[in-house]
């Protein structure tokens, strides 16, 4: 009998966060915003339109919000593990928006014609059976983009955390989300039974004016820490002092600013359908590469060709 995974992420915990950030989450959609653009840079690249899309993950609605405004974008519906998100976008853009955590994907069906993600699956505890459940909502060469956070996404708050709770406390738990990075994360797409897989990475890079600011404006975007491990008890404030004084030494600029940077990883695949580019059966080369690029081919078992006795 198979073992289940361990839970990793405190879906309650982490939909309560979401819940109380909906009401000013515009005041710091900066991120999502940023990956909104990046994503909505490749959904302009597809050479068809897209009558029916599902934005999964929608906050208060940008991605929403920038597909409606696409001409080859029909409707769109979306969805939220928040409730309070997820009621403004519908309100803002008069769709069907609902709530619903990322192992149970609502709107059953192969129905929607493009799936995307921006800055919200790195919050799937099981991403692999996430995928594979957008993949089965997928109309035959519909497509699929997901933009989420990867592995070196906050790398320095993580570490000065952990060097500064190891200092004062003796110990350490966990406190930043880990996140995977783009050779574990690539192989999801061919696992989530997509064709023409594609994953790439870029970086943000966001200053700000400390560590308690930034970790201020996570927790204002919904994205505090919702581990299902993590300690539940109040830490001393002299942990995050002193990683603060640790981040600003590793981290800091000539006018007093930290940087925190955030790996955003894009992966994209469509649903298999016969009309896609196939690649050739081995041997079904109809002209050899040599002639193409005008050498001559030589014989491995001919000696006399390599001038070998």
């Amino acid at each position: 009998m198979t073992t289940p995974p361990p839970v990793l992420i405190d879906s309650a915990s982490h939909r309560r966060h979401r819940d109380r950030a909906a009401a000013a989450f515009d005041r710091v959609d900066y991120l999502k915003q940023a990956v909104v653009e990046r994503l909505m840079d490749r959904v302009e690249m597809i050479r068809r339109d897209l009558p029916l899309v599902l934005d999964v993950g929608c906050h208060t609605g940008a991605l929403t919000g920038a597909l409606k405004q696409s001409p080859k974008i029909g409707a769109v519906k979306a969805f939220d593990p928040s409730a309070e998100m997820a009621m403004q976008t519908a309100s803002r853009h008069g769709i069907d928006a609902v709530a619903a955590g990322y192992d149970s994907i609502p709107f059953e069906g192969e129905q929607f014609d493009g799936i995307f993600s921006a800055f919200a699956l790195h919050w799937a505890d099981d991403l692999p059976g996430t995928m594979i459940q957008l993949r089965q909502r997928l109309k035959p060469d519909g497509v699929m983009i997901l933009a989420l956070a990867g592995g070196e996404t906050l790398s320095g708050l993580r570490a000065s955390l952990a060097s500064a709770e190891t200092e004062i406390s003796g110990g350490m738990s966990p406190r930043v989300l880990p996140m995977g990075d783009i050779r574990d994360m690539s192989g999801l797409i061919s696992r989530a039974g997509l064709a023409m897989p594609v994953a790439d990475s870029d970086t943000l890079t966001v200053t700000y004016p400390d560590l308690l600011t930034l970790m201020a404006e996570l927790r204002a975007m919904g994205e505090a820490n919702a581990l299902m491990g993590r300690v539940k008890r109040m830490t001393c404030r002299g942990v995050f002092m002193r990683a603060a004084e640790l981040y600003h030494q590793r981290y800091g600029d000539a006018d007093g600013r930290i940087s925190a940077s955030f790996e955003i990883i894009t992966l994209t695949g469509w649903a298999p359908d016969a009309s896609q580019p196939q690649p050739l059966k081995p041997g079904s080369a109809q002209q050899r590469l040599s002639d193409a690029l005008g050498l001559n081919e030589l014989d491995p078992e001919d000696k006399s060709q390599t001038g070998s006795e």
